[in-house]
């Protein structure tokens, strides 16, 4: 298959563009590395894809770099909200299946900054329903986010549960897709899946999450803010097990007539169903690294809530998904990485 995967830079997308090469598809990999975070691990983790001497003045937008890992693999500088270099590219390349990793991600970062959620999340969007319904692209896979329950308080989250009370403007942005793409499947046969990660953790992760943060303050001596004065559960779901789940939803033909209201859509969670409390996550990180944090124990954070918590029955038994790595196993994974590269992380 020929496969787009936009946000190939970012913590899921490269494992995903990795994984999906290995397997024989042909893979066209873009993103914008923009600055939300350091964009030394954004290049960090193109080197895994492409090979060494990836650098910043190699990185012109619109330039095809090929990989010296992976011969079916190209990267492109590209941002999705860049309508005309985004149709040309889906015009150049006849795309099979599109899974669109491109976002701006953090719930905190919404509150400060919403227009730029509007412009990638919004927009962004899209432009990419538009160069899938033009370039007759037959498949999309799209992020959502757990952030879309919001207030829900019945737990586990079921994807036939009402999301209508976001708390944040980035779960507002990533519910918003969801109908959008619901109804470029109804009007024009697209099929489109999206994928409701919950709190993904392990190498390569983004700064702004709470595993690396802990991991940093740690190991730093710095104290950690314990939000909600620890009285918090999180779905933590170690990466290989979301890759694992993302690589089957897109290797799997979803049909209409299988399908509520014979439309070729599909929302699905992917967790681990198996919520942590912050507190045992913390003390995870403690053990492995043989050190104490300093904690600093605050109130509930503006767009914060309480649990994740992921009912995952629905993408078990569609697709076989079945997360196999344990809390500790992923804990020692990450923290040994971690250790490993820190000087990549400022």
């Amino acid at each position: 298959m020929k496969i787009l995967i936009t946000g190939g830079a970012g913590f899921i997308g490269s494992y995903v563009a990795q994984m999906l090469a290995v397997r024989g598809n042909a893979v066209v990999v873009v993103d914008n590395i923009n600055d939300y975070y350091d964009v030394c691990l954004k290049y960090a983790r193109l080197r895994e894809l492409l090979g060494v001497g990836v650098g910043d003045e190699e990185m012109e937008f619109g330039k095809e770099q090929n990989s010296s890992i992976f011969p079916n693999l190209v990267f492109i500088r590209l941002s999705i909200d860049d309508k005309e270099s985004l149709d040309a590219l889906f015009v150049k390349y006849g795309f099979d299946v599109v899974v669109n990793l491109a976002a701006q991600a953090g719930v905190r970062y919404s509150i400060t900054h919403p227009y730029v959620y509007m412009q990638s999340n919004l927009v962004g969007f899209l432009n990419i329903l538009e160069a899938c319904r033009f370039s007759h692209v037959p498949k999309l896979v799209y992020a959502s986010s757990s952030s879309v329950y919001g207030m829900n308080e019945k737990v586990p989250y079921s994807e036939d549960d009402k999301v209508d009370t976001p708390v944040s403007l980035y779960a507002a942005s990533k519910k918003s897709n969801e109908l959008m793409a619901h109804s470029y499947s109804k009007l024009y046969g697209i099929q489109c899946i999206g994928l409701r990660f919950f709190t993904v953790y392990g190498p390569w992760g983004r700064p702004d999450m709470s595993p690396m943060i802990f991991a940093h303050a740690i190991l730093d001596g710095e104290p950690i803010k314990v939000f909600n004065y620890g009285d918090m559960l999180r779905d933590f779901t170690y990466i290989d097990d979301i890759v694992e789940g993302t690589v089957r939803v897109v290797e799997h033909d979803l049909y209409a007539e299988n399908c509520p209201n014979g439309v070729a859509y599909r929302i699905y969670n992917i967790g681990s169903g198996h919520p942590i409390r912050l507190m045992d996550f913390i003390a995870g990180l403690e053990k492995v690294f043989g050190k104490s944090a300093r904690k600093e124990f605050l109130p509930m954070q503006p767009g914060d809530v309480y649990q994740t918590y992921a009912d995952t029955t629905l993408l078990e038994t569609e697709m076989g998904y079945h997360p196999r790595w344990s809390l500790h196993e992923g804990i020692t994974e990450f923290a040994n990485w971690y250790q490993n590269e820190k000087s990549l992380l400022g």
